[in-house]
This record gives structure tokens, C-alpha cells and sequence, in this order.
């Protein structure tokens, strides 16, 4: 099982708004020790909302649907994980239970649409409003307000996949190469590579600003064991070819 998400909205993929989902869900799941795999921006068009909730559906991915899921002409994020799950939009009633309370004496039908979600999904929590959200197995759908998703995104984290936690043997560690470009170094990142079985080596290239001059950063990820070692080498190497070099 790996992560994904879902950006859902015309707004973003016109550029009417700027996405800040994608770096927060980075965010929230690095502090859970979990690594965010692959993210797609759709637009509210929902044949293709339909078939890409069809295929992730069908995989193993816990995946993150930001957007889509009110009532105005433009909300097709509920219909299409309904259609995608072969199920009908019925009105939850622990969603029902949560607008009503939210409403009062103000509650519409309009309102209560609010909680039409896929037959069989479970509810969301949204401490910002008690607007819910919605799981389809391991698929979560969430609104695109940031006030309201994340604090979602984090409970659906908490309660679900406390278990995954801290546990993928992964690390990281980086040097700047300074006035080198990749030619150089290409030799060696494939050595490591073959070496390492197992280790990411990545290569970041810069042409520098006024702050600081061209580099390279050169670095290795992958398990615990194997990345000091590498490093190590790594160093080494960079040094004898007479090339300046600072930790990131």
C-alpha cells in the first residue's frame, strides 16, 4: 500500500487558485514517518473523475481526495466515487445526524444533499463545521477548503493508520557538490546504485543565484544501514576528484 491524492477542480487546473494541498499532505505524512507516492490534478469534468476513481478503486493505495464534494452544478467528486464504486448516493445518516445539528431549524433540503455519500462509505469528521466528508475503503474524500481538509486528513491518518507509522526504514543525507555539473558525477551515482542494492541515488542541479554559485546536490536515500555507507563513499570520491563539496 502506498499513498496518493486526488486534487479535484477547474480552479485549480486553470490556475483561478494555487494547490497548497500537495505540500501539506507531504507535510502531514513525513511527520507520520509515511511518504506521499503519486498525486493527480483533475478538473471537475466527472466521466474522467469516474474512470480515475475506477482504477485507483481497484488498487491497493490509500488515497486522499481534496475538492468536489458540495452541492453546487460544478460538485461531481460524490456521483463520480459513487458511479466508480458501482454503489447509489444515499444520505448517510451519521452525515444526516451532523448537518442537521450543524443547521438547526435552518436545515434545507439543499443542506441535507450534504450528506449523500456512496451506499456503504463511512463518515469523515469536520471539526471546522460538522460538514462531513466521506471514506470509500481506503479512498478518503474530503473537501477542498484547507481549514477543513487537513484537520480531516489527519484524523483519517490517526484513527486508520497508526499502525504504518515510523516504520519504513528509510533515510536520507545529502551533500552540495560545488562548481560541479552531473557529467561529472555520473560514474559514480551509477556505481552506488549497483553497489547499493536498494539505495536512490538523485542528483538536484543548480546554476546558483546571487546567495550562492552553481552545484550539485548530490545525495543517496534508502535503508538506515546503507546510506551512511554509501555516503561515505560518496565523499570520498567527490574529494579525490578535487571537487568542493559541504553537507546539506
Amino acid at each position: 500500500m502506498g499513498f496518493g491524492a486526488l486534487i479535484i477542480g477547474d480552479e485549480i487546473i486553470r490556475g483561478k487558485r494555487q494547490d497548497k494541498h500537495f505540500p501539506k499532505l507531504v507535510e502531514l505524512l513525513a511527520a507520520r514517518g509515511l511518504v506521499l507516492d503519486w498525486v493527480s490534478y483533475l478538473g471537475d469534468d466527472r466521466p474522467r473523475l469516474v474512470e480515475t476513481l475506477k482504477r485507483s478503486l481497484a488498487g491497493d493505495d490509500v488515497v486522499f481526495s481534496f475538492g468536489g464534494i458540495g452541492v453546487t452544478p460544478d460538485d461531481h467528486t460524490r456521483q463520480a466515487a459513487a458511479q466508480a464504486a458501482g454503489v447509489p448516493l444515499v444520505l448517510h445518516p451519521e452525515a444526516e445526524a451532523e448537518i442537521r445539528a450543524r443547521f438547526g431549524v435552518e436545515i434545507t433540503a439543499n443542506r441535507l444533499q450534504l450528506g449523500d455519500f456512496p451506499a456503504g462509505c463511512r463518515i469523515i469528521p469536520n471539526s471546522f463545521n460538522r460538514i462531513p466528508g466521506f471514506s470509500v475503503g481506503d479512498h478518503h474524500f474530503v473537501p477542498g477548503f484547507p481549514q477543513m481538509a487537513w484537520p480531516m486528513v489527519e484524523w483519517v491518518l490517526d484513527t486508520r493508520y497508526a499502525d504504518r507509522f515510523h516504520r519504513r526504514d528509510e533515510t536520507e543525507q545529502a551533500i552540495l557538490v560545488w562548481e560541479g555539473h552531473e557529467g561529472m558525477l555520473l560514474e559514480l551515482m551509477r556505481r552506488i546504485e549497483r553497489d547499493y542494492p536498494g539505495i536512490v541515488v538523485f542528483s538536484l542541479p543548480s546554476f546558483g543565484d546571487e546567495t550562492q554559485g552553481r552545484h550539485v546536490e548530490l545525495g543517496v536515500r534508502g535503508a538506515h544501514a546503507q546510506v551512511a555507507p554509501a555516503m561515505a563513499e560518496i565523499r570520498a570520491e567527490v574529494a579525490g576528484m578535487s571537487l568542493a563539496f559541504s553537507e546539506k
